[in-house]
This record gives C-alpha cells, sequence and structure tokens, in this order.
C-alpha cells in the first residue's frame, strides 16, 4: 500500500507541476525575451521549466511525511491508510507541489523584475538625447 501511495502522489506532483509549467512557460518567455538575448531566452526557459517541475515534484512528495505509514510507532503499531487518509495524502501533495512552485516563481520574476529594472535603466539612458 504505501509503494501505490508513493507512486500516486509522485504522479499527482508531477501533473500539478506539469500544470504550472503550462500556465506559466509563456510568461516566462515573453520575459526572458526581453531582458536576456534572443540566444540566451529558450535556454533559461528550459532551465526555468525543468526547475518548476522538479520542484514541485520536490515539495509535493513529502517522503519524510509518508514514512510514518512504514514506521512503526512508539507502541509498535503502524499507521493505516484509510480512503480518508488518501484524500489527505493527495491534497497534501497538491498543496505542496504549488506551494514550492509559487516560491520558486515569486524569487524568479523578483529577480527578473529587477534585471528589467535595469535593462530599461540602460536603454533609457542611451535614447536620451546627449
Amino acid at each position: 500500500m504505501f509503494a501505490s501511495l508513493l507512486a500516486v502522489t509522485f504522479l499527482v506532483a508531477l501533473l500539478t507541476s506539469l500544470l504550472v509549467v503550462a500556465i506559466f512557460a509563456r510568461p516566462i518567455a515573453t520575459l526572458l525575451a526581453r531582458i536576456v538575448s534572443d540566444q540566451l531566452a529558450p535556454i533559461w526557459k528550459r532551465y526555468i521549466l525543468f526547475a518548476i517541475v522538479v520542484v514541485g515534484v520536490a515539495g509535493g512528495v513529502r517522503v519524510w511525511d509518508l514514512e510514518r505509514y512504514i514506521t512503526p510507532d512508539k507502541d509498535g503499531k503502524l499507521l493505516v491508510l484509510t480512503a480518508d487518509r488518501w484524500i489527505v495524502e493527495i491534497y497534501k501533495t497538491i498543496i505542496g507541489s504549488l506551494q514550492s512552485s509559487v516560491w520558486l516563481l515569486m524569487i524568479f520574476f523578483v529577480f527578473a523584475l529587477l534585471a528589467y529594472v535595469v535593462v530599461r535603466g540602460f536603454e533609457s539612458r542611451n535614447a536620451a538625447p546627449q
């Protein structure tokens, strides 16, 4: 039963991360095209999208929390996986995956905003009459 839970949480986290990638791929590409050169933008886009998937899966599949289903407690009893616990674990997986992806995207967009301001500053300085 534990192996099934681990596989299901992995798949749910992967699908959730891929959904986030599908939603944010275009805004990331547009932003990177504005900040970095045309040659570097696709490379950075691919890296950021890969990072979203990795971070989303890592945040969604909480192996240390799932270990409680295979490790006996103080009394030597194992926690039983009921239908209600399956629902809670899948919910935690979705929320954990989204939360991890949001933090990664927040950090990316903060740095991208700073880079955008710098690029705009250089452009306005070069465009100003001398």
